[in-house]
């Protein structure tokens, strides 16, 4: 199951209005309005987005009583048309509003020209399609344009950027449509703006005189799901966006349901007990398809009563519960439904998405026990685990840059929503087992999900698509056979289920990817094989045969084609023999006369428009008919027709039995192309049995890859592996463990790179609550942040930016920044800070970790002060971890009852006699905030600041006279030195017993270059007067495979086998990225290589001159040759009899 439909995003505080706006999905810019007193009031009266069954009721008996033809249905359908249309701005669209007339659900007005909704009209058949799929543009292919008319063409007009048919004339119907070539752009507009799209397509051939084609309907696009219809066929591949879920919101007694259905992959999933504030954040964060509101919202809280009596103005509560959600669903479109809130939900995407009573939903909630609650959504702002404008951004620093789409989206998730300890403690043993092995790794195909049971389901998998599943199977099966990757393997079984829903055995899952694997390499014509070659003959055109056999060969081996290849073969042939025999002597005619100017001239050519083979001249024929050679076979030439029988040209010409040759070569292409997509198709089916199994593998491997790419990451940003501590629950009043305590030695911005210096590093040693003081710019925000991070990866399995750390297992993490006003809201900036205030307070325990910066600085100093004093009384008495900063001093003087809060600030320090922040974590209090400095730093007015400092002598004349800043005392750590002894071994990697040329040269390069390294090791420690020898071991790199992050940072030397049999020699520190760019040049795409790490830069550096020699004065062929004389050394002869290898 495709990730992201099964683990959603779910966090729990509001946070500005402007940031809920950017993150929401494009569909609400179209499929969500701002509930209107007087909205569609000319036509309907008043109407209400179904939020008000009442008026809609009252809405229907108006309407029905002019439109008797109208069911409830209808008329509700009409009425959400009507809604969306009210959105659109372009004059064009205006104009053709006007014209819509709303008694069908086609908006055509019958009255005006081609208007006619008569039994057997193209505008009835659309009608009845329209019927079936009332909420869905309609687009019916009509010859080479796909078309949409009424109320379809105004939204086409509207966001698909296209003219109306007809230009603004008023006397017609609405039209408008796209050409064939266009479908995909179009449906791209359409669904990037919420509407779902249902797509008639024409049935192909011949048609009888004077009748209707028949239609069908083909195919839908919807938000998250493109148009696969005739896919199969097609050379290329079709990229998939993410599924977009339907969500639903209930309200049971453990708090807020949220039920999320996928209908691309069949499943629903569902998370209870949330609270108010999580699920507006999950509203904002997640792009979803439609919401439906459950009557449970309306019984289950008293507030919610007010929406019967206050009709349009109802506000569900304008404090207290139900006004948050209220307020963020008048923003949106939504629907309520009734009944049982997951039956009745699956019954309306059924019935939203054209499905029969007989589909199935599959459950695959995973139990979220012991799970930590999801990130509030100022915390995952203020980290930038949801990219944020000025905030460094988390998941830029855990992965690679070239890292992206399936993995980076996993590793989203878990940091929004953190998976149990359990799990947490399988995802860092994984990365630990990956961080230390030394063999080459998978590529790790990453293929969507959705993507995978759509085409399956719908018998569209092409042939690509079977080579990317079959190497999904090969992935899994390479690291079962891996003696060092099959830990890791067992290891991401369980992050799979989590991310899945999906219990899938270790054993069945290697069998059934190998079966899998073995099916597809039965039936698909795989890369390297070439035993299906297109038809050549030297009398036609190779553009002819390349257009008619490329869309059917390399497609699946030829040993289930075999009957309908030879039978195009024999057509080629019979082909190429007509055509030589009627055009070939009338074109050597031609060319055996010469004429300086205007004589004839005559070819055999390729008319691709006709998929035909014609003769081309003029003035060919001769003047006085003489018997010569080709005067027969000009007698028997004919105009070209088309495919409506029309002339195509004066030029060119065929014959009876050329034209007989082609509908034969036709014939047996199209018998061969039909058989062809006839054993995809079944190949669709019989791998949809295993639809589990591809799920399942598919994501370990986006699970896989993603935490391969961290640990390379992490590896050279020097991050470290935390120690996880799990949590008891505490019950009651009673006092936590002691094992709940955080430490983080060498602390550094998670933004700063490590590799490159510069960085601050800071000792946290947390078992109380810290009241943290400290200057301006001293860096108490970013230690919030970088705390605040350090807690959420150590509890997601990852590693983090310190020396050590000791991480507990939090039931939550919570960071609460600056607050801004929310206008729309009709909120200050110190209201939203009391709002999520009291959501952090009632959310935490004595398991949570809680940081807030600068508190209550909002407000009026005094207030402000005893509130904050009153808020840390609070969190002391929960005994959770955390800090509070501020700069309201005269906290320290309230009579505060707190037994676990210490205080901490952010040290300074003098230089050259003025006091400068070292951004050093320390002992005690700071009372002073160096803002007229920091002023002055910002180019403030130098008149500005005396006068600042003149007023503020004036009136603090008292405490600056008692000299009440503190001297603090700063606190610092010394690394540990690692030292690593090396055993002198040489170490060769077992390889299964060569099989072809190139596994032959890889053994002998492998066995030449281990001895040649070995000896001049050697000599090296020799004259080092040492017994240490390094170990050195060979691993080697195939083609699909890439380096193992223990590479990262490594000098290595390599040797990369060409497909041309040269070797390139070369030495490198980043191995993984140098592989890549060997790739990345033509013909390289499947290089594979042998590498050997090496201690240090400078022996990498003498190896490689060493090796360039040595194996070129042994016979091998090497493209890099010249490299060899870049240095002096390296250039003798070794004798490499004297030397055994254990």
């Amino acid at each position: 199951m495709y990730w992201l439909a099964t683990r959603n995003v779910a966090v729990s505080i509001p946070r500005w209005r402007s940031l809920a706006l950017l993150l929401r999905c494009p569909l609400h810019k179209c499929a969500s309005f701002n509930p209107s007193p007087f909205l569609l009031q000319r036509q309907f009266g008043r109407v209400h987005c179904f939020k008000d069954q009442k008026i809609l009721r009252g809405t229907a008996r108006k309407f029905k009583a002019s439109n008797k033809g109208l069911d409830d249905k209808d008329l509700s359908h009409i009425v959400w048309w009507k809604e969306r249309l009210q959105l659109c701005r372009k004059p064009s669209t205006f104009n053709l509003v006007k014209r819509l007339v709303y008694s069908n659900l086609l908006g055509l007005d019958v009255n005006l020209k081609n208007g006619s909704l008569k039994e057997g009209t193209l505008n009835w058949e659309i009608l009845q399609f329209k019927s079936k799929f009332p909420r869905e543009v309609l687009l019916c292919r009509v010859g080479d344009f796909y078309e949409a008319i009424g109320i379809d063409a105004c939204i086409l007009v509207e966001y698909a950027g296209l003219n109306p048919f007809g230009g603004l004339r008023s006397d017609s119907i609405p039209r408008a449509g796209c050409p064939v070539v266009n479908l995909r752009q179009t449906l791209d507009d359409l669904t990037h703006n919420g509407y779902s799209v249902c797509i008639v397509e024409e049935v192909q051939g011949p048609a009888q005189a004077r009748s209707r084609k028949g239609r069908f309907i083909s195919g839908h696009a919807h938000p998250g799901s493109p148009y696969v219809f005739g896919l199969v066929g097609l050379d290329h591949d079709l990229d998939f966006p993410e599924p977009m879920p339907v969500f639903g919101i209930s309200r049971s007694a453990r708090g807020y349901c949220i039920t999320l259905v996928l209908e691309t992959m069949k499943t629903y999933s569902l998370e209870d007990g949330l609270t108010e504030e999580a699920l507006v954040t999950k509203l904002r964060t997640c792009q979803y398809h439609h919401l439906f509101l459950h009557s449970s919202l309306k019984d289950n809280a008293s507030a919610f009563h007010q929406i019967e009596a206050l009709a349009g103005t109802c506000r569900w509560g304008e404090f207290g519960a139900g006004g948050l959600l209220w307020g963020e669903c008048t923003a949106r479109h939504f629907e309520w439904f009734e009944g049982n809130p997951v039956t009745e939900l699956l019954c309306k995407v059924k019935e939203l998405y054209g499905l029969d009573d007989e589909v199935t939903f599959r459950n695959v909630t995973v139990p979220s026990e012991n799970r930590p609650r999801p990130l509030h959504l100022g915390t995952a702002t203020q980290i930038g685990a949801i990219p944020t404008e000025g905030i460094p951004c988390l998941l830029k620093v855990l992965l690679p840059s070239n890292c992206t789409g399936l993995p980076a989206l996993y590793i989203r998730d878990l940091l929004l929503k953190p998976p149990a300890y359990e799990i947490a403690s399988t995802i860092q043993a994984t990365c630990k087992l990956m961080s230390s092995i030394n063999c080459s790794i998978p590529e790790f195909t990453c293929v969507s999900s959705a993507k995978l049971v759509k085409l399956l389901e719908l018998r569209e998998a092409n042939h690509i698509e079977f080579c990317r599943i079959k190497n999904v199977a090969d992935d899994v099966l390479h690291m079962h056979r891996s003696i060092d990757l099959r830990e890791i393997l067992k290891l991401l079984m369980d992050p799979t289920w989590v991310a899945t829903g999906l219990k899938i055995d270790f054993d069945t899952l290697v069998n059934e990817c190998e079966w899998v694997s073995d099916r597809i390499g039965q039936m698909i014509f795989l890369d390297g094989e070439n035993d299906q070659k297109i038809s050549s003959y030297a009398n036609i055109p190779g553009e002819f045969f390349e257009d008619m056999e490329s869309s059917w060969r390399g497609r699946v081996k030829t040993i289930h084609i075999e009957e309908e290849v030879a039978e195009v073969e024999r057509a080629a042939e019979a082909l190429s023999s007509v055509v030589t025999e009627d055009f070939l002597p009338i074109v050597s005619r031609v060319k055996a006369t010469s004429a300086p100017l205007g004589g004839p001239k005559g070819e055999i050519l390729y008319a691709r428009e006709h998929e035909a083979v014609w003769f081309k001249g003029k003035r060919f024929a001769p003047a006085v008919w003489a018997g010569t050679p080709g005067e027969e076979q000009i007698k028997q030439l004919k105009p070209a027709l088309d495919s409506k029988g029309r002339k195509v040209g004066e030029e060119w010409f065929t014959t009876m039995k050329v034209e007989g040759a082609l509908t034969r070569y036709h014939d047996a292409g199209a018998k061969a192309k039909a058989r062809v997509l006839e054993l995809l198709r079944e190949l669709s089916s019989e791998l949809q049995t295993k639809i589990n199994i591809l799920v399942f593998a598919s994501m370990l491997l986006v699970i896989a890859k993603a935490l391969f790419a961290h640990v390379s990451e992490g590896r050279r940003r020097k991050w470290v592996f935390p120690t996880l501590t799990g949590l008891g629950c505490s019950k009651g009043g009673e006092s936590p463990d002691e094992t709940k305590g955080m430490k983080i030695i060498g602390l550094t911005p998670y933004w700063f790179d490590v590799s490159e210096g510069c960085a601050v590093h800071n000792t946290v040693d947390m078992q109380l609550l810290f009241l943290l003081t400290g200057p301006n710019g001293g860096g108490k925000s970013s230690l919030l942040r970088s705390i605040c991070a350090v807690a959420l990866l150590g509890i997601c399995g990852f590693m983090v930016p310190a020396e050590s750390a000791l991480i507990p297992q939090f039931d939550s993490i919570m960071l609460h920044m600056k607050s801004y006003d929310s206008p729309a809201d009709g909120k200050s900036s110190f209201q939203v800070e009391m709002s999520e205030i009291r959501s952090i307070i009632s959310g935490t325990t004595s398991r949570s970790l809680v940081l807030v910066d600068e508190i209550c600085r909002g407000t009026e100093t005094a207030k402000g002060t005893c509130i904050a004093g009153s808020i840390v009384e609070t969190l002391d008495e929960i005994g959770c971890l955390g800090i509070i900063s501020t700069h309201l001093h005269g906290i320290f003087t309230l009579p505060l009852y707190t037994k676990n809060t210490i205080y901490k600030a952010m040290g300074t320090e003098y230089v050259d006699g003025q006091t400068k922040p070292n951004w050093k974590l320390v002992d005690g209090i700071c009372r002073e905030s160096l803002a007229f400095e920091t002023a002055k730093k910002e180019g403030v007015a130098e008149e500005i600041i005396q006068r600042a400092e003149e007023l503020y002598s004036s009136v603090y004349a008292e405490e600056v006279s008692s000299g009440r800043v503190d001297r603090l005392v700063q606190v610092g750590s010394e690394g540990a030195e690692l030292q690593s002894n090396m055993t002198q071994a040489v170490s060769l990697n077992h390889k299964t017993r060569p099989t072809n040329r190139m596994e032959v040269l890889q053994k002998d390069v492998e066995r030449a270059a281990t001895l040649i390294f070995q000896r001049k090791l050697i000599e090296l420690y020799k004259q080092k007067n040492t017994s240490e020898l390094p170990v050195l071991n060979c691993v080697a790199i195939a083609a699909r495979e890439q380096p193992p992050p223990s590479t990262i940072g490594a000098s290595c030397v390599y040797v990369m086998f060409r497909p041309d049999k040269k070797l390139y020699i070369g030495e490198t520190d980043d191995l993984d990225g140098r592989v890549r760019s060997h790739r990345s040049k033509d013909g390289m795409k499947n290089a594979s290589f042998l590498y050997f790490t090496v201690p240090g830069k400078s022996i990498a550096r003498q190896l490689e001159t060493l090796l360039i020699n040595q194996l070129s004065s042994q016979g091998f062929s090497l493209a890099n040759l010249a490299d060899g004389k870049h240095q002096n050394f390296g250039t003798s002869s070794l004798s490499l009899d004297s030397i055994t290898v254990a």
